[in-house]
C-alpha cells in the first residue's frame, strides 16, 4: 500500500542488455571517456584497467587539476601504464568528447536523466558493469540504507578466515576492476552496491548474485531521488535476475522509520513477494515456524533455521531444526550485531561449520569509520575512549550510536543535509526509555540547522555549534578537564548522521580528519 500523495517513481533509463565490450580484447584501440576521475578510487581504477587493455582514455571531470592532484599523481607515478594513451579534460565537460567516444565509463553519482553529455554517448558502462560482464566469480551482493559496509566487511573477513580466496569491492571504495584478473569460478566476490550503482545496471541483466542481502531500508538520498519509491525501485535490482537456485536475505521486522511517506513499514515483505530466489529473513526476535533465516534469541545468540539441505552437516545428521551460528562479538551495538548475524548466515550457506563461524566472527574488530575505536586519553582518574562513526550518514544510524554502548556517551553529531528527516536523533535523545547522552556537541552544517530546530522543540540541551573539528574538540577537552573529580571511563562517539560535503571531501575524509584531530588535541 502506498501513499496516494506520493508521485510514482520516474521511468528509469534502461541500458542495452549485456555489455558494450564483448571481450577484454575488444577494449584495445577503443576511444573511451571516463566521466568522473574523483578521489575515491573508482575512476582511477577504471583508467588503469582500460589503459592496461590498450584503450585510448580521456578523463573528463568538473573538478580542477588541483582538486584531483592526488589521483593524477598516483596515475602519473605508475610507470607500467601507457601514458601516451591518457589525456585529461578537467574543470569542464565538452559535448564533442562524448559524441566522439566509442564508450563512456560513467561515475555512479552522475544522473543520466537530463544529462546532455550522457545523452550524446554511443554507449555507457560503469566499473561495476564491466566487472560483472567479465568475471566468472560467484557474487554475494549487499545493498540497503544502513549497515551495508559492516555487512560486506564481516562477510569478507569470515570468508577469508574460513579459507576462501575471496575479494571485496564496490561502494566500499574498492573498485572490483582492481581484482578482476584474480577472480575465477571458485573465488567468491562480495560487492557492496549503492542505489546509484544498481541504477546503472537497469536492463543489462549482468547482476545475478548467488546471495543477495538487502539491509534495513529507510529514507536516504532523497535530495537525489525526491521519491522513496524511486529509491527503493533501484534497490530491487539486486534480486531482479536471480533464479530459484539463489538466495535473497531480507528484513523481517516492522520499522516505522521505513515509511518515507509510503505507508510501508517493512520493505522485506514487498521484496519477498517479487524475488525468484529462496527467501531468507533476519530478525531481532524469533522467526515464526516455517520462516527460514536468522534471529537473535533472548541471550543475544544468533540462531539459524534453513531448509534441511542447506543446514550444517551436524544439524542434518542429528535432525536438528536450528544451528547456533553467533555468540560473543567485539563490536558494539545491536544494529551491528544484526549485520554480523547476516554475515554468519552467508557463511552457513557457503558451507562453513557453525562452530567455526562463531569463532571467526567473534574475533572480527569491525571496520574503519563504523563505531571504530581508535584512541584513549587519560585525564587523572578518568579514561576517555574515542569512537569514529563518520560513515553514519543517516539520522537513524546516529541515533543508534547513542545506544550502542549501553551507557551514556558524549555525542558529537551534525553535518550537511541530504533531504532527510533528522528528527530520529532528537526523538531518541528525548525518549525517557533511551540512554541519554551525558553531553551533545554539534558540528555546523545545513543538517545541523534542522537538528537544532528539533532540539528546541523537545527542550534538548547541547554544547554550541562549532564551525570546525578543532573548535569542537578543544571545547570538549576543556569541558572534560573542568570536571576535576571525574573518574572511571567515558565514551566519546562521533556519529554525524548526515553527509559530509562542504566541510569535508566525503565521510571517509571526515573520519580521517576527526581521528587525526583527536590524536593531536588529546595526546
Amino acid at each position: 500500500m502506498s501513499d496516494l500523495n506520493e508521485p510514482l517513481p520516474p521511468v528509469p533509463h534502461v541500458y542495452p542488455e549485456g555489455c558494450y565490450f564483448k571481450s577484454l580484447q575488444d577494449i584495445a584501440g577503443k576511444k573511451i571517456v571516463v566521466m568522473g576521475l574523483g578521489l575515491n578510487g573508482g575512476g582511477e581504477a577504471a583508467v588503469r584497467f582500460l589503459l592496461k587493455q590498450g584503450a585510448k582514455v580521456l578523463v573528463t571531470d568538473m573538478k580542477t587539476k588541483e582538486q584531483l592532484a592526488p589521483t593524477i599523481k598516483s596515475l602519473s607515478d605508475d610507470k607500467t601504464l601507457n601514458h601516451s594513451n591518457l589525456s585529461y579534460r578537467l574543470g569542464e565537460h565538452r559535448i564533442e568528447d562524448f559524441e566522439e567516444a566509442d564508450c563512456v565509463i560513467k561515475n555512479p553519482g552522475v544522473k543520466y536523466d537530463g544529462n546532455k553529455y550522457l545523452a550524446a554517448a554511443k554507449a555507457i558502462e560503469t566499473d561495476i558493469s564491466l566487472f560483472l560482464n567479465f568475471t566468472k566469480a560467484p557474487v554475494i551482493a549487499v545493498t540497503g540504507s544502513k549497515g551495508k559496509s559492516s555487512t560486506v566487511s564481516a562477510i569478507y573477513y569470515g570468508l577469508k578466515q574460513a579459507g576462501f580466496d575471496a575479494y571485496l569491492g564496490g561502494n566500499i571504495t574498492v573498485s572490483p576492476l582492481t581484482f578482476l584478473e584474480k577472480t575465477s569460478g571458485t573465488t567468491p566476490v562480495v560487492l557492496e552496491l549503492s542505489s546509484w550503482q544498481l541504477a546503472d545496471l537497469h536492463g543489462r541483466k549482468l547482476l545475478k548474485p548467488h546471495i543477495a542481502i538487502i539491509t534495513k531500508i529507510i529514507p536516504d538520498h532523497q535530495n537525489f531521488y525526491h521519491s522513496m519509491l524511486a529509491y527503493v525501485a533501484d534497490k530491487k535490482l539486486i534480486y531482479a535476475d536471480q533464479t530459484k537456485d539463489d538466495f535473497t536475505i531480507l528484513d523481517f521486522d516492522e520499522d516505522p522509520a521505513a515509511d518515507g511517506g509510503t505507508l510501508i513499514t517493512n520493505w522485506g515483505n514487498i521484496f519477498a513477494k517479487e524475488t525468484k530466489a529462496q527467501v531468507l529473513r533476519y530478525s531481532k526476535t524469533k522467526l515464526p515456524a516455517g520462516v527460514y533465516g536468522v534471529w537473535q534469541d533472548k541471550e543475544g545468540k544468533g540462531i539459524c533455521r534453513l531448509p534441511q539441505k542447506y543446514m550444517s552437516r551436524y544439524a542434518q545428521t542429528h535432525g536438528k531444526e536450528t544451528d547456533t551460528i553467533l555468540k560473543n562479538l567485539l563490536v558494539p551495538g545491536k544494529h551491528m550485531r544484526l549485520n554480523v548475524l547476516n554475515a554468519a548466515l552467508v557463511l552457513e550457506l557457503m558451507g562453513v561449520a557453525p562452530e567455526q563461524i562463531i569463532d571467526i566472527l567473534g574475533s572480527w574488530n569491525g571496520i574503519e569509520h563504523r563505531l571504530e575505536y581508535f584512541h584513549e586519553w587519560q585525564n587523572n582518574e578518568l579514561t576517555v575512549r574515542f569512537y569514529n562513526d563518520s560513515a553514519s550518514t543517516v539520522p537513524e544510524s546516529a541515533a543508534e550510536s547513542t545506544q550502542a554502548f549501553g551507557e551514556p556517551v558524549i555525542f558529537l553529531t551534525g553535518g550537511t543535509d541530504k533531504g532527510l528527516d533528522l528528527s530520529p536523533i532528537a526523538q531518541t535523545i528525548s525518549n525517557p526509555l533511551s540512554i541519554q547522552p551525558s553531553a551533545t556537541y554539534l558540528l555546523a552544517g545545513s543538517a545541523t540547522d534542522k537538528i537544532l530546530a528539533d532540539f528546541a522543540d523537545r527542550g534538548i540541551r547541547h554544547n554550541g555549534v562549532y564551525n570546525s573539528l578543532d573548535d569542537m574538540l578543544k571545547t570538549l577537552k576543556e569541558d572534560i578537564i573542568a570536571h576535576k573529580g571525574a573518574r572511571g571511563t567515558k565514551v566519546v562517539v562521533f556519529s554525524p548522521g548526515s553527509t559530509s560535503f562542504g566541510m569535508f571531501t566525503n565521510e571517509f575524509d571526515r573520519g580521517n580528519q576527526f581521528k587525526q584531530k583527536v590524536k593531536e588535541i588529546f595526546s
